[in-house]
């Protein structure tokens, strides 16, 4: 059996699961607490970070990543593996798990990082990947052109992370295109399925 090592919320952990969920893979999700991690995932990975991949052959996969192309690697129905083999979309990846994540830290926990404003923080996130996102879906409905890739899925939850900071904010910016393709994946059967809470 695979074993997933997961959190709710982490949006590390979020596109790994669409991806597993998209792709069919069978696969035993374990919720962490991050102030409790178990020892299991310790072992598994010295940088306890989820999320993690324990696969049924013992490999373990500890980059998020990785686990999405693991699993669609297998199974992957919409193609979402073939669209995002573009050089833009490799680009993309990189700004928003780089230069992105970074300015959204601080735009999330400003008063963590008091040399800039929050909106300064906002500012160089927007830069950083909201405007080439904007440019490229004003001209497709997803980055992999007419249907979703991969780097839509890896990206969404990040973006979401972005818009949730400030929502009357994000409602009426000007980021029309990355509203509305972020809306549709927050809408998606693939999104709701595993964000459920395992009871």
């Amino acid at each position: 059996m695979n074993t997933l090592y997961s959190f709710r919320r982490c949006p590390y952990a979020i596109r790994a699961r669409m991806a597993i969920h998209r792709a069919g893979v069978d696969c035993q999700t374990h919720e962490v607490s991050l102030r409790n991690k178990p020892q299991a995932l310790l072992e598994l990975s010295p940088k306890a970070t989820v999320p993690v991949l324990q696969c049924a052959d013992g490999r373990v996969i500890d980059q998020s990543l990785e686990i999405m192309r693991w699993a669609l690697a297998q199974h992957d129905p919409d193609g979402w593996l073939l669209r995002q083999s573009f050089q833009d979309n490799e680009s993309l990846l990189d700004t928003n798990d780089g230069v992105f994540k970074q300015w959204l830290d601080r735009y999330k926990y400003f008063e963590r990082y008091p040399e800039h404003s929050q909106t300064d923080y906002r500012l160089r996130a927007e830069e950083s990947l909201i405007q080439p996102l904007e440019k490229r879906l004003a001209q497709d409905s997803f980055l992999g052109g007419t249907q979703p890739c991969l780097t839509d899925v890896a990206i969404f939850p990040f973006v979401r992370q972005f818009a949730a900071v400030d929502p009357a904010w994000f409602a009426q910016s000007g980021w029309c295109s990355v509203r509305a393709w972020l809306n549709g994946w927050l809408q998606s059967p693939v999104f709701i399925a595993v964000m459920h809470k395992n009871t």
